[in-house]
């Protein structure tokens, strides 16, 4: 699946931000998984895991589902013909896919994606067909499920023209497993007046340093939502997803929420090109800092007439002793671009609190209440189930301590 670059050199080259993790420490994690032929049969921890991260263990109003266990598939099931899913290593045998396999992704970012590129590391395949819109969500799982190892990981998605599609995936650490590396590699193209929802949702380890390394090409009248979720303790995230509006018309919208807990060291951000004619982008980030590093950042760069964007960070200090910092950045290079940005950075206002509690609830209930409405306030249509863990992440956070 490689194409013949030699990235060797770039094993030593750090990221540009974030922590930095000495990948020789880590153990590449098995290729070669238990088998789960139906989701049933899992193990209770894997269902719980995965019930965690917004998976459905069942696959019930699913139209496909995709596990990975360390680097290896588990399970692979589809419930539409609309919709192609399969591990990367065994689409690269059925299709030609040199014209997406690191195109979007430079293999010679930094050292996570040079590993993941030497490794031929495998990873899911999804396509919806052109002209077709698939009903319901594509899940896939992501799960560590041994102590010491790195899951690196090459993902594909492809949306053909005119299709449109919704993924749920889900990242987490069996209950067992210690210090950890997850190194996700995924590249998404979605071709003319195609439409992709995809949504994320981490729940790793406190001893878990994570690095996605993700980008995506959209061509004319394409959108893109994506969603981030991070509400459970974590040792490190670095993360910079890009969207390229390669096509006029094209759109593209960043939507997170992060806790960073005590000890944690989170660097997360977003970068939108506009490149085309009547490009579109927003993002926007709420984060809470409980006593951990929480960096935000945001990058729109406008290269094309007509291109409009907006860019809002916002986030909450509850505890003393961490950080949190907003980076947003404007660039353009054409004059008829129109782009905003807004940050903030606060604390909980007390008369907030004390309006709730002479209505009877008790100042832990009242900056519960506050403290959920700022973060589901960073994205629209969360799934109930999702709601329901964004109430549980509140409740086992301390939030009024």
């Amino acid at each position: 699946m490689r194409n013949g670059k030699d990235v060797s050199a770039s094993l030593k080259k750090k990221a540009a931000y974030g922590p930095d993790v000495n990948i020789d420490e880590f153990k590449v994690g098995t290729y070669a998984p238990e088998r789960i032929g139906d989701l049933s049969d899992a193990s209770d921890d894997v269902k719980e895991r995965m019930a965690n991260v917004g998976v459905v263990p069942c696959g019930a109003s699913r139209s496909g589902t995709i596990l990975f266990l360390d680097n290896g598939p588990s399970h692979v099931s589809r419930g539409s013909d609309d919709v192609e899913i399969m591990p990367i290593r065994e689409a690269a045998k059925r299709y030609d896919l040199s014209e997406y396999l690191w195109k979007a992704v430079d293999p010679g970012k930094d050292k996570y994606t040079s590993k993941t590129y030497l490794e031929d590391s495998d990873g899911y395949f999804i396509r919806a067909k052109a002209g077709r819109h698939v009903k319901d969500p594509v899940q896939t799982c992501m799960i560590i499920n041994r102590s010491r190892q790195m899951q690196n990981v090459h993902n594909i998605i492809i949306v053909e023209e005119n299709a449109s599609l919704e993924v749920i995936t889900g990242c987490t650490t069996n209950k067992h497993v210690n210090e950890s590396l997850h190194v996700g590699v995924s590249e998404t193209f979605i071709k003319d007046g195609g439409s992709l929802t995809f949504t994320m949702i981490h729940n790793w380890g406190d001893a878990t340093h994570v690095r996605p390394r993700s980008a995506t090409i959209l061509g004319k009248n394409a959108k893109f939502v994506n969603n981030y979720v991070l509400l459970k303790p974590v040792a490190s995230v670095q993360s910079y997803p890009a969207a390229y509006l390669n096509g006029e018309g094209a759109s593209a919208k960043y939507s997170s929420i992060c806790l960073a807990h005590e000890g944690a060291d989170i660097d997360f951000g977003s970068l939108v090109e506009m490149n085309a004619p009547g490009t579109s982008a927003e993002i926007v980030s709420r984060s809470i800092t409980l006593g951990g590093r929480m960096i935000t950042r945001g990058r729109l760069i406008g290269n094309a007439a007509g291109a409009k964007a907006h860019l809002e960070c916002r986030s909450l200090v509850l505890k003393d002793g961490g950080l949190t910092l907003a980076i947003p950045e404007l660039e353009s290079s054409v004059a008829d671009v129109e782009m905003t940005h807004e940050a903030a950075v606060g604390k909980i206002a007390r008369d907030q609190v004390e309006y709730l509690m002479m209505r009877g609830l008790t100042e832990d209930e009242a900056v519960g209440m506050i403290v959920r409405g700022f973060l589901e306030g960073g994205i629209n249509g969360l799934p109930d189930e999702l709601k329901d863990e964004i109430d549980a992440a509140i409740g086992k956070a301390n939030l009024g301590s």
